[in-house]
């Protein structure tokens, strides 16, 4: 069994999934239908059992000639453990990074875990105001498929997420997306890319839409579909993990989802944000050697 040797590893809401879509297009590249396997990062707390490598591996059966095998899993650039973990693991795997703005990407990782069932509290400032007691194990959500996901403000401080996976690879096999770039022009940050993982640059996938801003029409139904009760539970358990069973699921799933455009941001909330996460930005563009306070510095220039 061949190894993965490349990994997109974050930042959650950054384009991770359009970029793990447009990949696995390629025909020299073999990413697995599931996303988010979470095999390293071995201190994340998930709902879930961690998967075995047995199960892990399962999921490269189907690896033929292709020349690079892929994973994406967000949760691995906000790990302490899983860049060090993947290193072991491959000592020649890449890692490829996407990191949007900050503020940007709280809220809509918000909005997601919102349709996902995995926040209680609907309004995002009292959202980022429970952090604290979270981080104490207190008003934490039980429906939650995770527990990092509370913590917004630690998941958007990139600056030391990307120095550790600098430490532990080297910035040659570490490759930096920013998502104003892979949103402007994606069909050149998909071309970068694949020269990072030495593939045909040329080759041109789809660009659809992936993942877009969403919510459900019935909380209701979303429940019965992840948490089913006991007589729909005991079905499901019997037909297990066949295509009737997942078809079922995915297109109630389907019927159950609302694309919409989230409403802005509270525009003082989304500047007291900005304001409060100018230095770490300021603090990124100096690693990356690229000046990314545009993210904040207007609303910092309107408040002074």
């Amino acid at each position: 069994m061949q190894k993965p040797d490349f990994f997109i590893v974050g930042a959650p809401k950054c384009g991770t999934t359009a970029m793990n879509d447009y990949l696995r297009q390629h025909p020299e590249i073999f990413l697995p239908a599931k996303k988010e396997i979470h095999f390293f990062g071995s201190e994340l707390v998930f709902q879930k059992s961690r998967v075995t490598e047995e199960e892990y591996f399962s999921h490269y059966r189907a690896v033929r000639e292709e020349k690079r095998i892929g994973e994406a899993a967000v949760w691995y650039l906000y790990s302490k453990r899983a860049a060090a973990e993947i290193k072991e693991f491959n000592p020649e795997a890449r890692s490829i990074i996407m990191l949007r703005n900050p503020v940007d990407m709280m809220y809509s990782m918000h909005g997601q875990r919102l349709y996902n069932d995995n926040e209680d509290i609907r309004d995002f400032e009292e959202a980022l105001a429970a952090e604290a007691e979270r981080q104490q194990g207190r008003r934490l959500y039980k429906n939650a498929a995770n527990l990092m996901g509370f913590f917004y403000r630690d998941i958007a401080s990139y600056t030391p997420q990307v120095q550790r996976y600098f430490a532990v690879f080297g910035r040659d096999k570490v490759h930096v997306i920013i998502f104003d770039d892979f949103k402007s022009d994606t069909a050149q940050a998909y071309r970068a890319t694949c020269e990072f993982l030495g593939v045909d640059p040329h080759f041109r996938p789809e660009f659809a839409v992936i993942n877009p801003s969403k919510t459900v029409h019935n909380k209701t139904l979303r429940s019965f579909l992840r948490y089913p009760p006991p007589p729909a539970s005991w079905l499901l358990k019997l037909l297990q993990r066949s295509p009737v069973r997942l078809g079922i699921r995915k297109r109630l799933r389907s019927l159950n989802t609302k694309y919409e455009s989230r409403p802005p941001m509270n525009p003082e909330l989304k500047r007291r944000l900005q304001v409060e996460f100018l230095p770490e930005v300021q603090q990124l563009g100096e690693l990356l050697g690229r000046d990314l306070t545009h993210w904040c510095r207007k609303e910092v220039d309107k408040a002074a």
